[in-house]
């Protein structure tokens, strides 16, 4: 997997990665050939004392040696540059991936994994190719070319470099293989750790209010001595393996100066070959413990490339059409349902089923429901955050399927249930659907939101900052910002998921009475809980266990459709659902 992984991302580099093979031969050539011109000016120089033959291979070698350090020097730059450069492409990857899911991949990874992956899984990867792009080619090259000559120098005693070399890499692989699991262990708990703190920072009323803060204590501190102790086995797995391999590799060179000192006195081995032999042994263990620093990241990063390739691998649910449709400008903003269904993957039942309805531009249509009864489910299928999985759902005369997703949204706007604002001012907000949008307009939007009185008192007013998520403002200030956001707009089709919930009856009655003008001749598709907010609609559409169970008026609902009757007394006095809020008086 992790292999498979690197050279899908690292393709794109294939010619920055050439050179880097390059400058890596080029570099472990120069340290390979140094022990053997060392063994050559001491055996044919320094003992025969012959000071031309000295300054001769002492000239070679230091241009040997500076041709390595170019080399070395180059490879580290162009390893550290293409890593970074590959580590951008994946969490772009994934950025762009997570963008296209639907709300049913959203749910199934979950927001703190895909946050996970996206920051720490990215970044393990990309260490390790930092690091693997130099020593993929150095430590193998290093570790076979200094065998190769040792046995030139002596044939007996390079036997024992290959014995140490056997021995090293079967202790690797046995803790490789152990701490591959644990490795996996630790993303789990890390995603969960992850996932409570992000539960306790937003939630943090919450459990204020339910003096939960004890219990919340606990599970974060459990989740995170679980993961402790999973980071310690790992680390107790690290301090084994670098003394194991310092142990074998002093174990070895004891053997090495005991048998090349009996050679040496029995005239079969030179000193300057017993100098290079010790030089190679050195170069054995510097590309043993290079392979040992990479190999201790290659379990985690291959568990972060099978998580982040899970997450490419997903198809988008809402994946956008190969030949995009354009839709008749006749038809603009007309919004059909024709026995749509929609159903999650396994559930026994459809949360929505034969759902036929039209709603024609110039018409305000209201959704009232009980709770489950899939009035947001409706609107996401219109605005296409999932498909249907049976019938159809079209948009201005073209099923929202073979719509380009810009069409679709220049066409329809959406103000969720729960509307989210993003770090910056409130003029950023309002301009994130129209970039363009003079502040004269985002006044005429905030002043029909209802919003342009408590704007003008923030510091700042247009510019007044607003934190993450709108968390700042109240509940209410953040309908009306995201309300004024989508009129800027001003597309053919405006839906509202319950926006207004968070409103009181006199701002409400002032925003509707705002909004009438404004969306007129617009497509206006209204998901509400209470019935004074769908009093005024053209038609409301009554929803019960994801069917459509009455269409008609207020007044006609409430003296013939019994479940809108139970609804609306359930809120209302029958003096107030019948003559309105002037009944109240």
């Amino acid at each position: 997997m992790l292999f498979g992984f690197l050279r899908t991302h690292v393709r794109p580099y294939r010619r920055a990665t050439a050179l880097l093979i390059l400058l890596q031969v080029v570099q472990i050539l120069g340290t390979l050939l140094l022990p053997t011109l060392g063994a050559a000016l001491i055996d044919n120089g320094v003992v025969a004392r012959d000071s031309g033959y000295v300054g001769r291979i002492g000239t070679v070698m230091i241009a040997v040696a500076l041709v390595q350090v170019a080399s070395a020097v180059g490879a580290v730059a162009l390893a550290a540059r293409t890593a970074m450069a590959m580590g951008r492409d994946i969490r772009s990857a994934v950025f762009h991936g997570v963008l296209g899911f639907s709300a049913r991949e959203l749910g199934r990874f979950g927001t703190p994994t895909l946050l996970t992956r996206t920051v720490n899984d990215v970044q393990q990867v990309q260490t390790l190719a930092q690091s693997g792009f130099g020593i993929a080619v150095a430590a193998p090259l290093m570790c076979l070319g200094s065998v190769v000559l040792a046995l030139q120098q002596d044939v007996p005693l390079a036997l024992i470099l290959v014995l140490l070399v056997l021995s090293v890499s079967v202790s690797f692989g046995l803790l490789l293989a152990r701490m591959g699991v644990l490795y996996e262990r630790m993303q789990t708990h890390l995603d969960r750790l992850g996932k409570l703190l992000r539960e306790r920072i937003t939630g943090v009323r919450v459990v204020r209010s339910f003096v939960r803060d004890a219990y919340e204590r606990e599970r974060f501190v459990r989740t995170n001595d679980e993961l402790l102790q999973v980071s310690q086995r790992v680390g107790r797995l690290i301090a084994t393996m670098l003394p194991m391999v310092l142990l074998l590799m002093n174990g070895f060179m004891i053997v090495i100066l005991w048998a090349g000192a009996h050679r040496i006195d029995g005239g079969t081995m030179r000193i300057g070959a017993l100098s290079a032999f010790l030089s190679y042994l050195s170069l054995i263990l510097m590309s043993v413990v290079m392979v040992a620093f990479v190999f201790l990241a290659v379990p985690r990063a291959t568990v972060c490339a099978g998580r982040l390739h899970a997450v490419l691998a997903t198809p988008a649910g809402v994946a956008p059409p190969l030949e995009p449709v354009r839709p008749d400008p006749a038809d603009t903003g007309r919004i059909e349902l024709r026995a749509a269904e929609f159903r999650y993957p396994g559930a026994e039942k459809p949360v929505l089923q034969e759902i036929d309805l039209t709603v024609d531009p110039g018409e305000n249509v209201a959704i009232l429901g009980s709770t489950g009864s899939g009035k947001t489910t409706l609107l996401n299928l219109v605005l296409r955050l999932a498909d249907a999985t049976a019938g159809s759902v079209r948009v201005s005369g073209v099923d929202v399927r073979e719509l380009a997703p810009d069409t679709l949204s220049g066409t329809v706007g959406f103000v969720p249930q729960k509307p989210y604002l993003f770090s910056g001012t409130v003029a950023t907000n309002l301009r994130f659907g129209k970039p363009d949008a003079t502040d004269e307009e985002l006044w005429q939007a905030l002043r029909t939101a209802q919003a342009a009185e408590f704007v003008e008192r923030l510091p700042g007013a247009l510019d007044a900052p607003i934190a993450q998520g709108g968390t700042n403002v109240s509940g209410g200030q953040r309908q009306r910002l995201a309300i004024a956001r989508t009129l800027l707009r001003r597309p053919a089709v405006y839906l509202f998921d319950d926006c207004f919930s968070a409103l009181d009856y006199a701002t409400d009655a002032a925003l509707r009475t705002a909004l009438a003008p404004e969306t007129a001749r617009a497509t206006v598709l209204t998901v509400a809980q209470r019935v004074d907010t769908v009093r005024s609609a053209d038609r409301v559409v009554v929803l019960d266990g994801g069917r459509i169970v009455g269409i008609g008026t207020h007044d006609e609902l409430l003296r013939s459709h019994p479940t809108y009757r139970e609804i609306a007394f359930s809120q209302l006095t029958e003096e107030e659902a019948t003559h309105g809020p002037a009944a109240r008086q």
